[in-house]
């Protein structure tokens, strides 16, 4: 019978995954556009296979609709509306939608 697989190792050694790719994306996507867009697949499938959660910072370097790599002023629009940040896919023509926390000032008595 197999031993048992640690799932919390088995995690965290595919959220490094994750991470190493996406470094990966963004170091070929100058020179080559597809490749980095397969980086980007191959980092969603390992942290869906594993249950693993992509970083907040991560979640934004890719369309949540086509799952392309986006890099601004190639494929991606930035804008602000209404206190949001809007990401417009120049790929597929969609648009994500970030709400921009605002900064708590603390009263000194």
């Amino acid at each position: 019978m197999a031993k048992p697989r640690d799932k919390k190792a088995q995690k965290e050694a595919a959220l490094e995954r994750v991470k190493e790719l996406f470094k990966q994306a963004a170091g070929i996507a100058p020179k080559n556009m597809a490749r980095a867009n397969r980086y980007v697949a191959l980092a969603r499938k390992m942290a869906m296979r594993y249950n693993a959660k992509i970083p907040a910072s991560l979640q934004r370097k890719f369309c949540k609709h086509c799952y392309h790599y986006l890099v601004p002023g190639v494929n991606l629009r930035v804008r602000t509306h209404l206190g949001k940040v809007v990401y417009y896919c120049k790929d597929c023509k969609k648009h994500m939608r970030f709400v921009v926390k605002k900064k708590t000032t603390v009263k000194k008595k």
